[in-house]
């Protein structure tokens, strides 16, 4: 059986060397997105960007997979740098793709489609963080 996740969760990205954060699962969108900025284009295939979260600018690199026309859900059009890279969700580790761009206005900074999680998991649209570890309270 597939495990159940919430429609929104905590995530961490090991490659980029990001901890937990708060992403939005949405299986009415086909691919993953991330919030970066200063996007550029490097020798080599490979794409910089910088990860703002939690007042931390991450400035990271990865190859570049390619550029992908994407629509979002206001009908806006763009294109975007698309990466690789292993998302954690809970104890579960998924090598995905993600597309590039500006989310600051979405106040959520990772969205995950249903191509990241549509054949590893069941997901609960009234539930949030169903996967994230639960502190203990002191006795």
């Amino acid at each position: 059986m597939m495990p159940l996740i919430g429609w929104r969760e905590k995530v961490s990205l090991p490659e980029l060397g990001v901890g937990a954060f708060t992403a939005k699962i949405d299986t009415g969108a086909r691919s993953a997105a991330l919030h970066a900025t200063a996007i550029r284009a490097e020798e080599g295939d490979h794409v910089s960007f910088v990860l703002p979260l939690k007042g931390r600018n991450h400035h990271c690199r990865l190859p570049l997979k390619g550029l992908r026309r994407v629509r979002s859900s206001s009908g806006h059009s763009e294109t975007r740098a698309v990466v690789e890279t292993d998302v954690k969700i809970g104890r579960h580790v998924l090598r995905i793709e993600v597309t590039l761009t500006d989310r600051a206005d979405m106040g959520i900074p990772m969205l995950l489609g249903r191509r990241s999680i549509g054949q590893h998991f069941l997901v609960h649209p009234a539930k949030t963080n169903l996967l994230t570890p639960r502190k203990r309270k002191p006795a």
